[in-house]
């Protein structure tokens, strides 16, 4: 989703990481991945019980609303259920063989030192809940992932939990990110889950 084929490697933080298989799969290939989210406080085994629910709560909800999505990635409401179940396991794994590589923290603070990633990564935050966070935390947790890189944000999508996109916000946030110094684009990646959501906010320093 956030168009990185060529560019799994160095230092990448994925925030928020919450149960995905992404640092463990991108590790794999050769990156150095820390996934940064509050979660990682619960113990592992209670984690991955509620992680476990959540996935079967998740597939209810999409197979009840499946006209909301673009099946060409997963195939269908099982090949997403069997995916996302995949993916908790893999969690899982990782995060009780490489404790070290999941790190409990929220934004807009992260207990990360200035320009230490290559790249951060942020998914199904930002704008998803558009409803409950409002333009203040959007600029200010921007502009905390922009301090812990010396590359660039990647920010993923631009679109509210029923697909709703979020054009006002998303051009308020980018004028105050202008404001103080960082430059933004609008990039459209490949993967397209939520019909019509295929666009990610690129944000690196001025």
């Amino acid at each position: 989703m956030f168009a990185l084929d060529d560019e799994l490697t160095g230092t990448i933080l994925d925030c928020p990481g919450g149960a995905s298989s992404f640092t463990a799969e991108a590790t794999r290939r050769g990156a150095r991945v820390t996934a940064v989210d509050p979660v990682y406080t619960t113990p592992a085994t209670e984690l991955t019980r509620h992680i476990l629910a959540e996935t079967e709560r998740g597939t209810a909800w999409t197979t009840a609303t499946s006209s909301r999505y673009v099946w060409d990635f997963y195939g269908s409401p099982d090949g997403h259920s069997a995916m996302r179940r995949a993916a908790a396991h893999q969690f899982a794994h990782d995060l009780v063989g490489h404790p070290e590589r999941y790190v409990a923290g929220q934004l807009p603070s992260l207990p990360f030192e200035a320009g230490e990633f290559d790249i951060v990564l942020s998914s199904h935050l930002l704008f998803t809940y558009a409803d409950r966070l409002d333009f203040a935390f959007h600029t200010s947790a921007i502009a905390e992932l922009l301090r812990v890189t010396r590359g660039e944000v990647r920010v993923f999508p631009l679109a509210d939990q029923a697909g709703a996109p979020q054009p006002d916000l998303v051009d308020h946030v980018r004028r105050a990110l202008a404001a103080a110094g960082a430059t933004t684009q609008l990039r459209t990646v490949s993967f397209e889950f939520q019909r019509g959501v295929s666009e990610m906010l690129v944000v690196r320093h001025g």
